[in-house]
């Protein structure tokens, strides 16, 4: 068993809560895009459904839902940021393009994604009964502790559980709104109601996360573990390198004097 897998109790307890809530607040923030991740979530949805609302010309809602997608991008890289976030939102309009010119039903522009949150739903949900749940693998290296909460810290294993729940069900809810939609409502009443429905279930999941990490202990830093681990073993290696190199000194001035 690695130092990494030992069993501890003594997490850091002393970090001023204050501080972590910050942490947790920039890791979040980090991980879920903020808001100009959201912006880059919604925008190409509400611009298709504005416009299939407007003319029912799906060729052209396609087509502008994608180019918005690909500014979006282009924007990002102009700025030299992050760009998951964005091609996360063309991949999502490439397939839901494809799926809607190919049944030539504008509904099917949504349902790639809704596929993708019935997936999600379940993958927080099987992943925390399975003891391994999915936030903590999601935010782990965000928090620049890896796996270590799965048997170092059992406390921020829990609120890793807790918060995937929360994702979960909250993911399942959104499903049963939208999937009958699907069968029922036309185009347009789908499309508002899923912009109406990307920004707050994700807002509330998000919060929760924040306040199940908030209260939990504090991450365990392994990167900064194996930092210290490898310096110590270096100040070792030249600790042991002097005492070789004085031994050997002292045993060629004792040969010296015995000739």
């Amino acid at each position: 068993m690695t130092s990494l897998d030992k069993p501890t109790q003594d997490t850091d307890q002393t970090t001023d809560p204050h501080d972590a809530r910050a942490v947790t607040e920039a890791a979040l923030f980090e991980a879920f895009g903020g808001v100009r991740g959201m912006v880059e979530t919604v925008l190409p949805g509400l611009l298709f459904v504005a416009i299939f609302t407007v003319n029912k010309n799906l060729h052209m809602a396609a087509i502008a839902a994608l180019a918005v997608s690909l500014i979006l991008v282009v924007v990002r890289l102009a700025m030299k940021d992050t760009v998951k976030h964005a091609f996360s939102g063309v991949f999502g309009v490439v397939f839901g393009v494809v799926f809607a010119m190919f049944t030539g039903n504008a509904k099917d522009f949504y349902l790639p994604g809704m596929l993708y949150t019935l997936g999600m739903a379940l993958a927080y949900i099987i992943t925390t009964l399975a003891g391994v749940p999915l936030m903590g693998l999601i935010l782990g290296p965000v928090f620049k502790e890896n796996l270590s909460w799965r048997t170092r810290n059992p406390g921020r294993k829990k609120a890793y559980a807790k918060a995937s729940w929360a994702w979960g069900l909250i993911l399942l809810a959104k499903c049963a709104i939208l999937f009958p939609l699907y069968w029922w409502a036309d185009t347009a009443q789908l499309g508002w109601v899923l912009v109406i429905l990307k920004i707050p279930p994700f807002l509330l999941a998000v919060w929760l996360t924040w306040v199940f990490l908030a209260k939990a202990p504090a991450p365990i830093d392994v990167f900064a573990e194996m930092e210290a681990a490898e310096k110590a073993e270096k100040a070792a290696e030249e600790h042991r390198a002097a005492q070789a190199a004085e031994s050997g000194e002292t045993t060629g001035g004792r040969h010296r004097r015995q000739a």
